[in-house]
């Protein structure tokens, strides 16, 4: 898939997640098979542009290309500023929200709330594909709600725009996450466009991938959640999207290292207290799913880790933790003695 200079490949895509897509997360997911990884929204309102938050979010150093930086916001001229000021910092390519379904975003009028007004979204895309020389996507939901699924109207106003690629979410906004998404719309609107359509939601296997692309057409999946404690599932799809043949699982060997390379790059990051904190949740996602304890097990892992306040110890536990599921040991019964 070709996104104005850039080509992305594999056709698979880290999505915007708000509190999980940072630097150390889309860097591992690039280094695991993501042709492209999105950042957090970063916010258009430039009274936060210099908080240490917005700083993070704007570090791309070391980076690899295409540096792909989403905004949000709902002023037309501040959304452009926002645009070139990403540019300013390395952005390379620049994603407009009109797809969150959280309410503090949507109460703003931001995000997907914005597809309710289809000439403040024309007015908007305008103003930030004139405002920079490097290519805008955007990313859109199939509607408001189920009354109102207007993503093909949209998906026309994007195009007539200059917008370089389209991510659509097979959900409308007031279902948020639940419930099944549906790729009907997403197949309607890529035959309608010329421009590249990204598929998004559901899709957490190899299998499903290959499903979507095929029911729509669209040029390329994301993945958003299913990435959550196991971001070698973009290489996973890549392969079987490229050979039609399934990878083994990692082994736990192997899960153990990555996990620790991602806590190590959130201290870094972060800094030892937050990169600690933040570490947490991903920690929690890592263990979710392991086969290999039982669930009072992962509970019980969650909570001891959790109470660790060092980067060291956090690292130690964790290690101690996977080598006991390598060597077969009951890590909970060691932990209590």
């Amino acid at each position: 898939m070709q996104i104005g200079p850039y080509r992305i490949e594999p056709n698979v895509i880290l999505a915007p997640m708000a509190g999980v897509t940072d630097k150390p997360f889309r860097q591992l997911c690039k280094q695991l098979g993501a042709g492209m990884a999105m950042s957090e929204m970063t916010i258009s309102d430039p009274r936060f542009w210099n908080t240490g938050k917005s700083l993070r979010r704007m570090d791309h150093d070391g980076e690899p290309a295409p540096v792909g930086v989403q905004i949000a916001g709902t002023v037309p001229q501040q959304l452009a500023a926002a645009a070139r000021h990403n540019v300013d910092h390395g952005a390379q390519i620049i994603d407009i929200n009109m797809g969150c379904p959280a309410k503090k975003v949507c109460n703003a009028w931001a995000g997907s709330a914005l597809m309710q007004d289809e000439a403040l979204v024309a007015d908007i895309l305008r103003a930030v594909v004139a405002a920079v020389d490097v290519p805008v996507t955007l990313k859109i939901r199939t509607g408001w709600c189920a009354a109102q699924r207007n993503a093909p109207a949209i998906a026309r106003i994007a195009e007539d725009a200059g917008i370089a690629a389209l991510a659509v979410h097979g959900r409308t906004r007031d279902q948020h996450y639940t419930g099944s998404a549906e790729y009907d719309t997403i197949a309607a609107i890529k035959a309608a466009l010329s421009i590249p359509v990204i598929a998004n939601g559901d899709i957490d296997t190899p299998d499903k991938a290959a499903r979507v692309l095929r029911h729509t057409g669209a040029d390329a999946v994301m993945v958003g959640r299913a990435a959550q404690g196991r971001p070698w599932i973009f290489r996973e799809i890549a392969h079987f999207l490229a050979t039609g043949a399934r990878l083994p699982p990692p082994s736990l060997a192997e899960v153990r290292d990555i996990l620790l390379g991602h806590l190590q790059a959130l201290h870094a990051f972060y800094g030892e207290t937050a990169g600690v904190r933040i570490a947490r949740k991903h920690l929690g996602w890592y263990a979710k799913d392991r086969p290999e304890h039982t669930v009072e097990q992962r509970a019980h892992f969650r909570a001891v880790v959790n109470r660790a306040d060092s980067a060291a110890l956090q690292l130690a536990l964790t290690r101690d933790y996977f080598d006991a599921l390598i060597d077969g040991r009951d890590w909970q019964a060691a932990q209590a003695a």
